[in-house]
């Protein structure tokens, strides 16, 4: 089938065309970029210079089976009619068709341009919609930060640990990569390096998708850390009742167990006793873990995936796989590496 990717030229631009070229079913037909309009995409993504394709104007989309938009926020609501008319199934990487309701983009964001189309969209995190996703026409891939905490949470939710209406409070700590391949002043080298810093303490616009799709509540706060990959949260969760380490197992292997793309980590041996996203680097993997702390009645969750993957275009991906009836784990059966660099 043929694929499609606009904004072809950033950080998920690239890993969707990364995916694409390895993908046994998608075939990347064309990559837009105005910037580099006629250059190879190897020129830009380096890894792809096998690739033998050049970036073409996002003006003159070719007819295709999927296209994946991978463009900044507001882009795709402009021109979701183009795309629509270029491809059957549309996977948007964006913020535009996340949330189903137009007053949450009044709330968290500038408004809708298209809110009629907001109902028909479906959020891609396989995990928590996927009986949703067969047959889809417009899937809206889920912001890195929330999956990270929605995947941790979900399972306390689903099995009856919590409620809604408890306490959680959530940090998250994400790399340089989330700023996009533009970036700004804060994502370059000299001044990310070495940083721990507090970039959005409170009113994070993932809170939305998070308090959408769990029916909850959260206090959220985001660091920005020196790693170029990654997102990691780390939940703080105050239920209403004794919950036990074996309550626990339970509720993450019933809801996982039979998931590809979901991996316990613990408190088991080794080093890498609890999920970390130097572990999943790469891959499509989401990494979960938990430890109970009965002196002051909370659970701590934690949960590890590569922004860029499970937080972006593995996910899309993931979710174009199963509308289009394929094996899910099809072009994403990548595990990661060890040892590795800082990811």
């Amino acid at each position: 089938m043929r694929a499609a990717v606009v904004g072809g030229s950033g950080f998920t631009g690239g890993e969707l065309l990364r995916l694409l070229d390895g993908h046994p079913e998608f075939e990347p037909v064309q990559a837009t970029s105005r910037e580099y309009e006629n250059k190879t995409v190897g020129s830009v993504h380096p890894n792809l210079r096998n690739l033998d394709l050049r970036f073409s104007s996002p003006e003159e989309l070719e007819s295709v089976d999927v296209l994946f938009a991978a463009t900044p926020h507001g882009v795709s609501m402009q021109h979701i009619d183009a795309f629509q008319d270029a491809a059957d199934t549309v996977v948007d990487l964006s913020a535009d068709f996340r949330l189903p309701d137009s007053s949450l983009y009044d709330e968290w964001y500038d408004g809708h341009e298209r809110p009629e189309l907001l109902a028909s969209a479906e959020y891609a995190l396989p995990e928590l919609n996927r009986e949703n996703l067969e047959g889809a026409e417009l899937i809206a891939a889920g912001g890195c930060n929330a999956t990270a905490t929605i995947v941790g949470l979900l399972p306390l939710f689903e099995n009856g640990i919590l409620s809604g209406d408890e306490q959680i409070v959530v940090d998250v700590k994400v790399g340089s990569s989330e700023g996009g391949a533009s970036g700004g002043k804060a994502s370059s080298h000299a001044e990310r390096s070495g940083v721990v810093r507090p970039y959005a303490p409170t009113g994070h616009r993932h809170e939305a998708e998070i308090e959408t799709y769990l029916g909850t509540k959260v206090s959220f706060t985001v660091h920005a850390v020196d790693m170029i990959r990654g997102a990691s949260a780390t939940c703080h969760v105050f239920p209403s009742g004794p919950v036990s380490k074996g309550d626990l197992w339970g509720a993450y292997r019933e809801q996982y167990e039979d998931e590809p793309f979901v991996r316990m980590a613990s408190g088991g041996g080794g080093v890498y006793r609890y999920p970390e996203p130097k572990a999943v680097a790469g891959s499509n993997f989401a990494e979960v873990g938990f430890e109970v702390d009965p002196r002051n009645k909370r659970l701590v969750v934690f949960s590890a995936i590569d922004n860029m993957m499970k937080g972006s275009a593995g996910q899309a991906v993931h979710a174009a796989n199963i509308s289009f009836g394929l094996e899910e784990t099809a072009g994403l059966e990548f595990t990661g590496f060890h040892p590795v660099g800082a990811p």
